[in-house]
């Protein structure tokens, strides 16, 4: 009955891809599940899709809705790079529009503005990236020459597609849209990667999952549950609270909690 406290930070599982990410060739450490195993939609995800990890942070892609904007600092990668591999397999061509981003699913297309001169450009996602502090995204050099950048700039991001394809329920300048590689129809209006949790306890014994899982029932308004995972060939019982919208709302509440070695997961 005796919680396990080493696991909830020591017994991680991850499966690594040294992926040649564009801008860097960063190796990107995929995490798809935090510890042991269990039969969700998750595991059968593409390594692109999961959480991973760049120089000790962990990046969530998750819930991303056609429509949705950002503002940041954009930058560009050209020639050193220009024929080696992306995060998601392909080949990175510098004359192609095509750029990287931290979270975003692979194949979103999003169009991008500088915020300096109002030039546009439509670029579709495939590489991780940038990993420099206060970066958005990483265009290609052809998207970068299309809206005037030479360095960086600041940028408007704004979701118009995904799986390569751009919503017909989305207004286009007409003359940027002549200029694009992608199809316009319909598409789904959001996608969904991960569904974050806070684990606060983990068990050997399922009695003591339950007895935790009383004792820390509704935090906050959070629902709490316990999963069942499989950890050195034996089940291990996590306790969790579900419900989070994102990232940094699952920190938020690590932080006012206190519970010593609480930590975000997803599913």
């Amino acid at each position: 009955m005796r919680k396990v406290h080493k696991i909830l930070g020591g017994f991680v599982l991850v499966a690594l891809f040294l992926v040649g990410c564009g801008q860097k060739g960063t190796n990107i450490t995929y995490n798809p599940k935090n510890y042991g195993q269990m039969n969700n939609s998750a595991q059968s995800q593409k390594a692109t899709m999961r959480p991973y990890q760049v120089n000790g942070k962990w990046y969530y892609p998750t819930t991303v809705t056609l429509g949705q904007t950002y503002d940041g600092i954009a930058s560009w990668y050209g020639p050193k790079f220009h024929g080696k591999k992306t995060s998601n397999g392909e080949t990175y061509n510098m004359y192609a529009h095509t750029a990287a981003h931290k979270t975003l699913p692979m194949n979103t297309i999003v169009r991008v503005t500088n915020k300096e001169n109002s030039k546009t450009t439509i670029v579709r996602i495939n590489d991780r990236g940038p990993f420099v502090a206060g970066r958005i995204i990483d265009l290609s050099k052809a998207a970068a020459d299309e809206i005037g950048m030479s360095g960086i700039a600041h940028v408007k991001i704004e979701v118009i597609g995904f799986n390569g394809t751009i919503s017909n329920a989305m207004p286009l300048n007409q003359e940027v849209f002549a200029r694009s590689e992608y199809k316009v129809a319909n598409t789904q209006q959001s996608v969904q990667l991960s569904k974050f949790l806070v684990q606060i306890g983990a068990f050997r014994k399922q009695e003591g999952a339950k007895t935790f899982q009383k004792e820390h029932a509704n935090i906050k308004g959070y629902s709490t549950v316990i999963k069942e995972y499989i950890l050195d060939d034996a089940p291990i019982y996590r306790v969790m609270l579900t419900g989070f919208q994102s990232e940094e709302e699952a920190r938020d509440i690590i932080s006012s909690l206190k519970i010593s070695g609480a930590f975000i997961t997803t599913e």
